[in-house]
């Protein structure tokens, strides 16, 4: 397997379609979490609602709802990093299954890609799937945090502690969905990755669909106009106590 990748050699427009592949990826991931002032993603404007639920959290006296719904977001945190994992392996056994796998690639005549080594093009894949594992873990953990500071606020709203402990919440659950969503972007340019095996053509195909599908359900999908309906104030977060803050812009 290893002597297969160092006689690997990509083609010049096999490098053009791959450098294209990562600036995409890094572009659209800082577009949706650094939108333009006036047109906010869709994961930049449910930070507003996450600072909301913590909010309405220190004065709900039955907390058991806000405890489910947290734990829902870890079950999905962990569904998609078992997902990964099974991915890992299934990519780790083509790699090194390379007979098997030559012979799929004759019978559906690409020969351009035995010649240029599919181990390379399954590696980029894979990248793309441990990063997006990682990213689910971390979420998962930050998640768990989040309910671990929850726990923590002062069941009486008048409580000085309250608001402060709600908002660290609240920070932790926003750095969550923000490590949850890059998973799912990675987890999305996996899946365009593997159009390498038709070429570099196919890669670069397969990357503006990613793009496109990525950017319309952040800035132009249906639940981004439902989500606009009714928005919560800009309001920022509650600075830690003995926490420095100076003046902070309002998040749109």
């Amino acid at each position: 397997m290893f002597q297969s990748l160092l006689d690997s050699r990509l083609a010049l427009p096999d490098l053009i379609a791959v450098a294209l592949l990562f600036a995409a990826w890094i572009g659209i991931g800082w577009l949706t979490e650094s939108p333009p002032a006036g047109r906010p993603s869709v994961s930049v404007l449910m930070t507003r609602f996450r600072r909301e639920w913590m909010r309405q959290f220190v004065g709900r006296d039955n907390r058991i709802f806000d405890g489910n719904i947290l734990a829902s977001l870890r079950e999905g945190t962990a569904f998609f990093a078992s997902a990964c994992m099974i991915a890992t392996g299934g990519l780790l056994a083509l790699i090194g299954n390379g007979e098997r796998l030559r012979g799929i690639v004759r019978e559906f005549e690409i020969e351009s890609v035995a010649g240029t080594g599919y181990e390379m093009r399954l590696l980029v894949t894979m990248f793309f799937v441990v990063n997006a594992f990682l990213k689910f873990v971390w979420a998962h953990r930050l998640f768990g945090y989040c309910a671990v500071t929850m726990a923590s606020v002062p069941n009486r709203p008048d409580d000085p502690v309250a608001l402060d402990r709600a908002m660290q919440a609240a920070d932790l659950n926003i750095t969550a969905a923000r490590n949850f969503n890059a998973g799912l972007r990675s987890v999305y340019f996996a899946l365009g990755s593997l159009t390498w095996l038709a070429g570099p053509w196919g890669l670069v195909a397969g990357t503006a669909v990613v793009v496109f599908v990525t950017w319309r359900r952040e800035f132009a999908s249906t639940s981004r106009q439902v989500i606009l309906r009714s928005l919560p104030p800009p309001e920022l977060s509650v600075p830690v106590a003995g926490q420095v803050s100076g003046p902070r812009r309002p998040q749109p």
